[in-house]
């Protein structure tokens, strides 16, 4: 089976994006990066494009493209946006915003590249979820979509197991990128509750997620499938239920 070495990734130009393109292209991979903002600096062999992944016709003119040029069996879906508001500030603009980006751009992608996957018989899909989908204080739509980019995990990995494709999640715990400062104030009480809970008594960074990722990416993966793989430092064991 000649599979080649593409992988797409969503907002991979910064924050856990950047570090899962920079593991993949060290683990020989060609990184193709979908963003809005370019990286600082292109890695080695990575194909930048720049797109606004709540635009349905901007997937839908590009990845054709893409798959017209060369096969994708690999895909990562990371980008995602958080709007944190407790429930009764909680809007619809920030529910269409956040699932636009967090759970419909994941699925788009994946009807586009599964034929090509199915067609290879091979084909490996990870998806950044947050230990945030069992539940967290003013996270209503964030919480919500990344449990919905789970259930969809789930269920293709039903769907696609008999095609060689394999279907996973991470649920990242806290990690220091510009998306958890957002959300998570340095000085705020919870977020030094959240820091004074982790079990490891230490942030994870985004290369611990990275990892993570490049573990199920791997050719060798083919018995892992509808799993949801926590990076969390310990957070997600036992009674600690700060979030």
């Amino acid at each position: 089976m000649n599979i080649n070495n593409l992988v797409l990734i969503t907002g991979a130009s910064q924050g856990i994006g950047r570090a899962i393109a920079t593991r993949a292209t060290e683990d020989g991979y060609r990184v193709i990066n979908l963003d809005q903002k370019a990286p600082k600096t292109l890695l080695k062999d990575e194909v930048f494009h720049p797109i606004d992944l709540t635009d349905v016709k901007a997937i839908d003119d590009l990845i054709p493209q893409l798959l017209a040029r060369e096969s994708i069996v690999r895909l990562v879906n990371n980008a995602g946006i958080i709007r944190p508001a407790a429930l009764e500030q909680t809007t619809v603009d920030d529910f269409d915003a956040v699932m636009a980006i967090n759970l419909r751009a994941p699925m788009l992608l994946t009807q586009h590249l599964f034929p090509g996957m199915r067609k290879a018989k091979f084909g490996r899909i990870v998806s950044i979820a947050s230990r945030a989908a069992l539940g967290k204080e003013e996270r209503t739509v964030y919480a919500g979509s990344k449990a919905g980019l789970i259930g969809m995990t789930k269920t293709w990995a039903l769907e696609m197991a008999q095609y060689g494709i394999t279907v996973n999640a991470i649920g990242p715990g806290p990690i220091a990128t510009e998306l958890f400062t957002s959300g998570n104030p340095p000085d705020a009480p919870k977020t030094i509750k959240i820091l004074q809970s982790i079990p490891v008594q230490r942030m994870g960074q985004p290369e611990d997620v990275a990892h993570a990722v490049a573990s199920l990416l791997d050719d060798r993966a083919g018995f892992i499938t509808g799993q949801i793989h926590y990076v969390c430092g310990g957070m997600t064991v036992g009674l600690s239920n700060a979030q």
